[in-house]
């Protein structure tokens, strides 16, 4: 098949100089060839990685690329938050993926915000109009969340405090993602929802992450994973196989961009690009 919608590619700072290196010189390269619209940048619980995601980000900036650092609010201050979108702002960068975030261990103060919402909002309140505000949303609803039509309210209200668009926490289920999309349309958020999209870089971890945030990996897909043991190959081989269907699944129903979680390797997303003939 052969497409054109936006695409975009999600990284974690680096710990290590090594790791800055490769990311910098080996992965953002390779994965520019594709064109994206932007590369995002995450953001650790309560700022833990803050100065590392403005290394990053400029990082990305400076090799002429557009970057979008995650900024979450749970813990944080306004003051801090003014400081952090001034620095983003004489970088020239106005994209920001906008969180509520988890508490860093062994905290317990909000600090000024409890909702994402109030982030929004309170960007939009003191940055105006000309920032491309992104904000997290849940197919499968969140993972704390008891109530889906709760979770969906709260997705709203993201919407309506000036969100731009939104990212899909990774899936592989696309009746979710498309039932998610036509109930918030029907509660009046009308914003693109872009697919987030976890290739399988090693199956253990997705699981392990899939379990943690109550994703659902089908059954069939589980157990032929399980059934390869150690085969990196085939893994690899079938990974791509299941990943590649659901995007065409998904482009085929009209979703406006896919942003795929690297866990900073290019190798995966790459291939998915060049399958789904997306560069």
């Amino acid at each position: 098949m052969s497409t054109r919608i936006p695409i975009s590619f999600e990284f974690f700072p680096p710990n290590t100089p090594a790791g800055d290196d490769k990311l910098i010189n080996q992965v953002v390269p390779e994965l520019a060839k594709a064109h994206p619209q932007y590369f995002s940048v995450t953001y650790g619980a309560g700022g833990s990685t803050r100065e590392k995601t403005l290394k990053t980000v400029r990082a990305i900036a400076a090799a002429g690329h557009e970057a979008a650092p995650h900024l979450s609010c749970v813990g944080a201050t306004r003051e801090g938050l003014t400081e952090i979108l001034a620095t983003y702002r004489a970088q020239k960068i106005q994209r920001i993926v906008a969180l509520r975030g988890d508490m860093p261990s062994g905290t317990a103060v909000a600090g000024a915000f409890r909702h994402a919402a109030d982030l929004v909002r309170f960007i939009r309140d003191t940055q105006g109009g000309d920032w491309n505000i992104e904000v997290a949303c849940y197919p499968e609803y969140h993972p704390a969340q008891r109530y889906a039509a709760r979770d969906l309210q709260h997705y709203v209200e993201k919407v309506k405090a000036g969100a731009s668009g939104a990212i899909t926490q990774f899936f592989f289920n696309p009746d979710a993602y498309f039932h998610f999309v036509d109930a918030t349309r029907r509660l009046g958020a009308e914003v693109p929802v872009v697919a987030g999209v976890m290739p399988f870089h090693n199956y253990a971890r997705i699981a392990q992450f899939a379990q943690r945030d109550g994703i659902e990996v089908p059954r069939w897909v589980a157990l032929k994973m399980e059934g390869f043991m150690d085969d990196a190959a085939s893994i690899r081989a079938f990974g791509l196989d299941v990943v590649t269907a659901l995007c065409e699944r998904l482009i085929a129903g009209g979703v406006p961009g896919l942003h795929f979680y690297t866990l900073n390797q290019s190798a995966l997303a790459a291939e998915l690009v060049r399958r789904l003939k997306l560069a």
